[in-house]
Protein backbone atom coordinates (compact mmCIF):
# COMPACT_ATOMS: atom_id res chain seq x y z
CA UNK A 1 0.00 0.00 0.00
CA UNK A 2 3.00 2.41 0.94
CA UNK A 3 4.16 1.88 -1.86
CA UNK A 4 1.31 2.25 -4.33
CA UNK A 5 0.58 5.38 -2.62
CA UNK A 6 4.15 6.84 -3.27
CA UNK A 7 3.98 6.53 -6.68
CA UNK A 8 0.48 8.34 -6.29
CA UNK A 9 1.64 11.49 -4.68
CA UNK A 10 1.32 14.47 -6.77
CA UNK A 11 2.86 17.54 -4.36
CA UNK A 12 3.42 21.24 -5.61
CA UNK A 13 6.80 22.89 -6.64
CA UNK A 14 9.04 24.12 -3.92
CA UNK A 15 10.21 27.02 -5.57
CA UNK A 16 6.67 28.34 -6.27
CA UNK A 17 5.38 27.71 -2.59
CA UNK A 18 8.14 29.67 -1.74
CA UNK A 19 7.48 32.94 -3.76
CA UNK A 20 4.45 32.72 -1.69
CA UNK A 21 6.05 34.61 1.08
CA UNK A 22 5.79 38.36 0.19
CA UNK A 23 6.71 41.50 1.49
CA UNK A 24 3.40 41.66 3.17
CA UNK A 25 3.31 38.96 5.30
CA UNK A 26 6.40 39.68 6.38
CA UNK A 27 5.58 42.97 7.81
CA UNK A 28 2.42 41.04 9.32
CA UNK A 29 4.87 39.10 10.86
CA UNK A 30 6.89 41.42 12.38
CA UNK A 31 3.92 43.36 13.66
CA UNK A 32 3.09 40.17 15.57
CA UNK A 33 6.49 39.53 17.13
CA UNK A 34 6.45 42.93 18.50
CA UNK A 35 3.05 42.91 19.68
CA UNK A 36 3.71 39.19 21.55
CA UNK A 37 6.41 40.26 23.08
CA UNK A 38 5.30 43.22 24.44
CA UNK A 39 1.79 41.19 25.79
CA UNK A 40 4.29 38.49 27.05
CA UNK A 41 6.43 41.14 29.07
CA UNK A 42 3.31 42.88 30.42
CA UNK A 43 1.96 39.88 31.31
CA UNK A 44 5.65 39.01 33.34
CA UNK A 45 5.27 42.06 35.15
CA UNK A 46 1.30 41.50 36.47
CA UNK A 47 2.44 38.53 37.63
CA UNK A 48 6.19 39.90 39.07
CA UNK A 49 3.81 41.79 41.65
CA UNK A 50 1.23 39.95 42.05
CA UNK A 51 0.48 38.80 46.00
CA UNK A 52 -0.62 35.89 44.68
CA UNK A 53 1.96 34.47 42.59
CA UNK A 54 4.29 31.91 43.91
CA UNK A 55 7.09 29.91 42.72
CA UNK A 56 5.66 26.65 42.13
CA UNK A 57 2.67 27.99 40.92
CA UNK A 58 4.85 29.33 37.86
CA UNK A 59 6.89 26.26 37.95
CA UNK A 60 3.61 24.46 37.49
CA UNK A 61 2.08 26.53 35.23
CA UNK A 62 5.45 26.31 32.98
CA UNK A 63 5.66 22.20 32.70
CA UNK A 64 1.54 22.26 32.20
CA UNK A 65 1.75 24.60 29.59
CA UNK A 66 4.63 22.59 28.09
CA UNK A 67 2.37 19.51 27.62
CA UNK A 68 -0.88 21.88 26.23
CA UNK A 69 1.39 23.97 24.33
CA UNK A 70 2.93 20.58 22.61
CA UNK A 71 -0.87 19.43 21.93
CA UNK A 72 -2.04 22.36 20.15
CA UNK A 73 0.97 22.31 18.37
CA UNK A 74 -0.05 19.04 16.77
CA UNK A 75 -3.69 20.24 16.53
CA UNK A 76 -2.44 23.28 14.32
CA UNK A 77 -0.09 21.48 12.26
CA UNK A 78 -2.80 18.93 11.75
CA UNK A 79 -4.96 21.20 10.08
CA UNK A 80 -2.33 23.37 8.30
CA UNK A 81 -1.27 19.55 6.88
CA UNK A 82 -4.64 18.09 5.98
CA UNK A 83 -7.18 20.83 5.13
CA UNK A 84 -7.39 23.94 2.97
CA UNK A 85 -5.51 25.23 -0.39
CA UNK A 86 -2.84 27.08 -1.23
CA UNK A 87 -5.17 29.34 -2.98
CA UNK A 88 -7.51 30.22 -0.42
CA UNK A 89 -7.76 33.95 -0.24
CA UNK A 90 -5.14 35.45 3.29
CA UNK A 91 -4.55 31.93 4.79
CA UNK A 92 -3.69 30.25 1.69
CA UNK A 93 -0.19 31.91 1.54
CA UNK A 94 -0.05 33.32 4.99
CA UNK A 95 -0.84 30.02 6.96
CA UNK A 96 -1.07 27.04 4.82
CA UNK A 97 2.00 27.66 2.29
CA UNK A 98 4.47 26.87 4.69
CA UNK A 99 2.99 23.31 5.74
CA UNK A 100 2.82 22.19 1.75
CA UNK A 101 6.34 23.89 1.43
CA UNK A 102 8.10 22.17 4.28
CA UNK A 103 6.62 18.67 2.88
CA UNK A 104 8.53 19.66 -0.22
CA UNK A 105 11.40 21.06 1.02
CA UNK A 106 11.77 20.13 4.37
CA UNK A 107 15.39 21.91 4.90
CA UNK A 108 13.72 25.54 3.73
CA UNK A 109 12.84 26.07 7.29
CA UNK A 110 16.59 25.82 8.24
CA UNK A 111 17.11 28.78 5.76
CA UNK A 112 14.65 30.72 7.32
CA UNK A 113 15.46 33.78 9.38
CA UNK A 114 14.05 34.47 13.02
CA UNK A 115 10.72 36.36 11.39
CA UNK A 116 9.77 34.13 8.86
CA UNK A 117 10.52 31.07 11.38
CA UNK A 118 8.37 32.38 14.33
CA UNK A 119 6.05 35.29 12.98
CA UNK A 120 2.84 32.94 12.31
CA UNK A 121 2.80 31.53 16.06
CA UNK A 122 3.26 34.66 17.28
CA UNK A 123 0.18 36.28 15.38
CA UNK A 124 -2.42 33.25 16.30
CA UNK A 125 -0.82 33.35 20.32
CA UNK A 126 -2.36 37.25 20.78
CA UNK A 127 -5.54 36.43 21.55
CA UNK A 128 -4.59 34.24 24.05
CA UNK A 129 -1.82 36.62 25.04
CA UNK A 130 -4.24 39.63 25.54
CA UNK A 131 -6.72 36.85 27.27
CA UNK A 132 -4.02 36.53 30.02
CA UNK A 133 -2.95 39.95 30.38
CA UNK A 134 -6.89 41.27 30.86
CA UNK A 135 -7.60 38.01 33.23
CA UNK A 136 -7.66 39.50 37.30
CA UNK A 137 -5.16 38.38 39.55
CA UNK A 138 -7.80 38.60 42.76
CA UNK A 139 -7.13 34.85 43.44
CA UNK A 140 -4.52 32.35 43.69
CA UNK A 141 -6.77 30.43 40.78
CA UNK A 142 -6.78 33.01 38.46
CA UNK A 143 -3.41 33.94 38.49
CA UNK A 144 -2.64 30.23 37.68
CA UNK A 145 -5.07 30.24 34.46
CA UNK A 146 -3.12 33.80 33.65
CA UNK A 147 0.53 32.07 34.03
CA UNK A 148 -1.04 28.61 32.26
CA UNK A 149 -2.04 30.74 29.57
CA UNK A 150 1.00 32.80 28.89
CA UNK A 151 3.46 29.86 29.47
CA UNK A 152 1.30 27.81 27.04
CA UNK A 153 1.48 30.65 24.18
CA UNK A 154 5.49 31.38 25.04
CA UNK A 155 5.93 27.45 23.90
CA UNK A 156 3.74 27.51 20.94
CA UNK A 157 5.90 30.83 20.12
CA UNK A 158 8.91 28.60 20.43
CA UNK A 159 7.83 25.79 18.74
CA UNK A 160 8.18 26.74 15.35
CA UNK A 161 12.02 27.17 16.78
CA UNK A 162 12.65 24.02 18.24
CA UNK A 163 11.19 22.67 14.63
CA UNK A 164 13.77 24.16 12.93
CA UNK A 165 16.50 23.12 14.79
CA UNK A 166 15.31 19.66 14.65
CA UNK A 167 16.09 19.54 11.04
CA UNK A 168 19.35 21.66 10.82
CA UNK A 169 22.41 18.79 10.52
CA UNK A 170 24.52 20.52 12.83
CA UNK A 171 22.58 21.82 15.74
CA UNK A 172 24.09 24.03 18.49
CA UNK A 173 25.59 21.76 21.15
CA UNK A 174 23.15 22.63 23.92
CA UNK A 175 20.37 22.10 21.32
CA UNK A 176 22.02 18.84 20.58
CA UNK A 177 22.19 17.77 24.29
CA UNK A 178 18.19 18.79 25.01
CA UNK A 179 17.56 16.90 21.52
CA UNK A 180 18.84 14.12 22.71
CA UNK A 181 17.42 13.90 26.37
CA UNK A 182 13.58 14.38 24.44
CA UNK A 183 13.06 17.62 26.32
CA UNK A 184 12.49 19.48 23.19
CA UNK A 185 11.97 17.77 19.61
CA UNK A 186 14.19 15.39 18.66
CA UNK A 187 15.08 15.19 14.94
CA UNK A 188 14.71 11.09 14.90
CA UNK A 189 11.27 11.38 16.68
CA UNK A 190 10.28 14.20 13.80
CA UNK A 191 11.33 11.95 10.93
CA UNK A 192 8.48 9.49 11.48
CA UNK A 193 5.98 12.66 10.22
CA UNK A 194 7.98 13.23 7.32
CA UNK A 195 7.92 9.45 5.83
CA UNK A 196 5.02 10.10 3.28
CA UNK A 197 1.69 10.52 3.45
CA UNK A 198 2.75 12.51 6.24
CA UNK A 199 0.10 11.86 8.86
CA UNK A 200 0.76 10.47 11.91
CA UNK A 201 3.24 12.34 14.81
CA UNK A 202 2.14 16.16 14.32
CA UNK A 203 2.97 17.43 17.46
CA UNK A 204 6.28 19.29 17.31
CA UNK A 205 7.13 21.20 20.17
CA UNK A 206 8.39 18.30 22.21
CA UNK A 207 6.30 15.74 20.65
CA UNK A 208 5.43 13.98 24.26
CA UNK A 209 1.63 13.68 22.91
CA UNK A 210 2.18 12.04 19.63
CA UNK A 211 2.41 8.65 20.91
CA UNK A 212 -0.49 8.94 22.88
CA UNK A 213 -2.48 10.55 20.75
CA UNK A 214 -1.58 8.32 17.98
CA UNK A 215 -2.49 5.19 20.12
CA UNK A 216 -6.14 6.25 20.39
CA UNK A 217 -6.72 7.25 16.57
CA UNK A 218 -7.49 10.72 17.66
CA UNK A 219 -6.57 12.59 14.01
CA UNK A 220 -8.04 10.11 12.02
CA UNK A 221 -11.17 10.02 13.83
CA UNK A 222 -11.43 13.92 13.34
CA UNK A 223 -11.01 13.29 10.03
CA UNK A 224 -13.64 11.21 9.41
CA UNK A 225 -16.04 12.93 11.18
CA UNK A 226 -15.16 16.38 9.41
CA UNK A 227 -15.57 14.38 6.21
CA UNK A 228 -18.69 12.79 6.96
CA UNK A 229 -20.16 16.28 7.75
CA UNK A 230 -18.28 18.21 4.98
CA UNK A 231 -17.78 16.07 1.90
CA UNK A 232 -13.95 17.19 2.22
CA UNK A 233 -11.07 14.65 1.59
CA UNK A 234 -7.50 15.15 3.87
CA UNK A 235 -4.32 15.87 2.14
CA UNK A 236 -5.84 16.21 -1.13
CA UNK A 237 -4.20 19.69 -2.10
CA UNK A 238 -0.66 18.54 -0.49
CA UNK A 239 -0.48 15.11 -1.66
CA UNK A 240 -3.13 15.02 -5.18
CA UNK A 241 -6.40 13.83 -4.65
CA UNK A 242 -5.76 10.22 -5.94
CA UNK A 243 -3.07 8.94 -3.37
CA UNK A 244 -5.79 11.37 -0.72
CA UNK A 245 -8.61 8.83 -1.54
CA UNK A 246 -6.50 5.81 -1.03
CA UNK A 247 -4.82 6.87 1.87
CA UNK A 248 -9.02 8.04 3.55
CA UNK A 249 -10.01 4.62 2.52
CA UNK A 250 -7.50 2.63 4.28
CA UNK A 251 -7.39 4.53 7.43
CA UNK A 252 -11.24 4.62 7.79
CA UNK A 253 -11.06 0.74 7.88
CA UNK A 254 -7.72 0.70 10.33
CA UNK A 255 -8.45 -0.33 14.06
CA UNK A 256 -6.83 2.32 16.65
CA UNK A 257 -3.63 0.74 17.82
CA UNK A 258 -5.28 1.03 21.53
CA UNK A 259 -8.09 -1.25 20.67
CA UNK A 260 -6.23 -3.64 18.59
CA UNK A 261 -3.80 -3.97 21.32
CA UNK A 262 -6.82 -4.50 23.83
CA UNK A 263 -8.10 -7.24 21.50
CA UNK A 264 -4.75 -8.93 21.93
CA UNK A 265 -4.60 -9.04 25.25
CA UNK A 266 -7.98 -10.21 25.45
CA UNK A 267 -6.92 -13.16 22.83
CA UNK A 268 -4.17 -14.00 24.99
CA UNK A 269 -6.50 -14.90 28.08
CA UNK A 270 -6.56 -18.30 29.53
CA UNK A 271 -10.61 -19.56 28.22
CA UNK A 272 -11.82 -18.95 31.31
CA UNK A 273 -14.80 -21.36 30.21
CA UNK A 274 -12.28 -24.34 29.84
CA UNK A 275 -13.43 -27.39 31.71
CA UNK A 276 -11.65 -28.24 35.34
CA UNK A 277 -9.78 -31.19 35.67
CA UNK A 278 -11.51 -33.61 38.32
CA UNK A 279 -8.10 -35.05 39.05
CA UNK A 280 -7.32 -34.05 42.84
CA UNK A 281 -3.65 -33.92 44.92
CA UNK A 282 -2.96 -36.94 46.43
Amino acid sequence: MKNDLKNHLRQQDATALAQGYSPAIRAMEIASIVTFVGLESALVWRLWNGPHTGPWLVLSALLLGYLAADFVSGFVHWMGDTWGSTDMPVLGKAFIRPFREHHVDEKAITRHDFVETNGNNCLVSIPVAILAVLLPHSSTGQVFVSAFLGAMIFWVMATNQFHKWSHMDQPPALIGFLQRVHLILPPEHHRIHHTAPFNKYYCITVGWMNKPLMMIAFFPTLERLITRVTGLIPRKDDIGTEAALELFEATSTATPPVVQAAKELLEASPDENRPVSPARPS
